[in-house]
């Protein structure tokens, strides 16, 4: 009885070790300057890789273009975009691909993980970093 109430148990701690560090779903991504939220972004996984796509604005009207957006993504409406592209999960961190700013039409190196309901997201360039804390949506 021992026995199978502790093989219970450590199942249950590595079901939950192994989800703790999911990250897809949807995430309201609050802005690292001004503190405001500032849209929903629904990360999901295809063909081992991860990708977070903006489904909601909340500051703009949803029809906002990409105006400062580089190449095939100037001048297409925000909602719908990956704004991230290519991870790849290592352990309890993604990382390998890229994430875009449409605000300023920058393109980031991106590393994300998770602590507890938050993701932290880090855009790179080069030695400088940005990292924002995303909020789960329930």
């Amino acid at each position: 009885m021992m026995r199978s109430l502790l093989t219970f148990a450590a199942g249950l701690l590595f079901a939950f070790s192994t989800t703790a560090a999911e990250v897809t779903g949807k995430w309201r991504t609050i802005d690292d300057e001004t503190g405001q939220p500032k849209s929903i972004v629904e990360i999901y996984e295809s063909n081992g890789r991860y990708y977070g796509r903006v489904v909601d604005l909340l500051m703009k009207p949803d029809d906002t273009l990409c105006d400062k957006c580089p190449g095939e993504r100037q001048g297409k409406p925000i909602v719908g975009m990956n704004v991230i592209t290519g991870m790849v999960k290592k352990g309890d961190i993604y990382e390998g691909g890229q994430i875009l700013d449409p605000t300023k039409g920058k393109v980031y190196d991106c590393k994300m993980w998770r602590e507890g309901n938050t993701l932290k997201v880090r855009g790179y360039l080069g030695f400088f970093y940005r990292t924002q804390s995303w909020q789960r949506v329930e």
